[in-house]
């Protein structure tokens, strides 16, 4: 049975018409939990040990207690409040337990998750806490003893917009490899250096997509050679997303899912998955576009 971890109903409260689009967790889990070989489990809560791997603890102690100024909520997106704390604590929780189930099924999902835009001293799009960071430190933490030395983790962002907070943390990090393929004039208009980054051009479409992910995913087999995957499938280069610039269509997504998939089953990677962004015109496509990811990772279990 593979995992999936939610923490949808740790409701953000958000102002009317706020662009966020928080429905779509709750859609998707309602969607999924009639899927064979799934259970659902609540997003446990990150510990702060967790968060601090990554995270400045100035930031943390000023989420945590509700001293974030004017213009750092606004950077963030989101309005401070006791249950935007809880809600990113789950979210990172997810993240972490889904790599702990995948070691032991080679596949597992966060509902949420990808909050790829925060970097160790502050928040920004949406993101609060890292997870992928978080997660690519305690999955390391967690294996040590057994290891003796530090797994080689990759990040592979497909979020349309660059996991800049992501590859600032781990910019020096040797043991984490950051690959992000994104809109190249799309958000955040400052990049960061991942460790493979691939700009790609407004309007771009399904054949050069797939084609510029398997060069990707060749080049970070040969460089690297990771032994455990965080993909962020997200689901906004769909074509048609409000914010994401591609055209990408619903069936190039699903083959870059099978593509990514097949990839970390070939090697023998267990994949923690986290949905990332999605903002498509209808909600409906949004979730529909999650929930094919959720199908080929039942498909794809080791």
């Amino acid at each position: 049975m593979m995992k999936l971890f939610y923490s949808d109903h740790f409701v953000l409260p958000l102002p009317v018409g706020h662009r966020f689009p928080m429905e779509k967790y709750r859609l998707l889990r309602e969607e999924v939990s009639h899927y064979p070989d799934v259970t659902l489990e609540e997003a446990p809560l990150a510990n702060i040990e967790k968060l601090l791997l990554v995270h400045d603890q100035h930031y943390v102690d000023r989420v945590i207690q509700g001293q974030l100024s004017e213009s750092e909520q606004r950077e963030i997106g989101f309005p401070w409040s006791q249950a935007m704390v809880k809600r990113s604590l789950r979210s990172a929780g997810a993240t972490i337990a889904a790599s702990l189930s995948a070691l032991q099924n080679g596949v597992a999902v966060n509902l949420a998750g990808g909050t790829h835009h925060s970097y160790a001293d502050k928040g920004s799009g949406f993101c609060v806490f890292n997870d992928a960071a978080i997660t690519a430190k305690s999955i390391q933490q967690h294996q040590l003893a057994s290891l003796n030395r530090l797994m080689r983790v990759a990040v592979i962002d497909l979020d349309v917009h660059q996991g800049n907070g992501t590859a600032a943390i781990m910019k020096t990090d040797q043991s984490v490899f950051t690959f992000s393929m994104h809109g190249e004039k799309n958000f955040p208009f400052r990049k960061e250096n991942s460790d493979l980054d691939i700009g790609l051009p407004d309007g771009c479409q399904d054949e050069q997509y797939l084609a510029e992910l398997g060069q990707a995913l060749q080049t970070i087999a040969t460089e690297f050679d990771p032994e455990f995957i965080i993909y962020l499938a997200g689901a906004d280069p769909y074509e048609g997303d409000r914010l994401g610039r591609l055209n990408i269509t619903k069936e190039g997504l699903g083959q870059r899912d099978e593509m990514v998939l097949q990839w970390c089953i070939s090697r023998k990677n267990p994949v923690a998955i986290a949905m990332a962004g999605g903002y498509g015109s209808s909600i409906e496509e949004t979730v529909a576009i999650h929930a094919q990811t959720i199908r080929k990772a039942i498909a794809f279990q080791w």
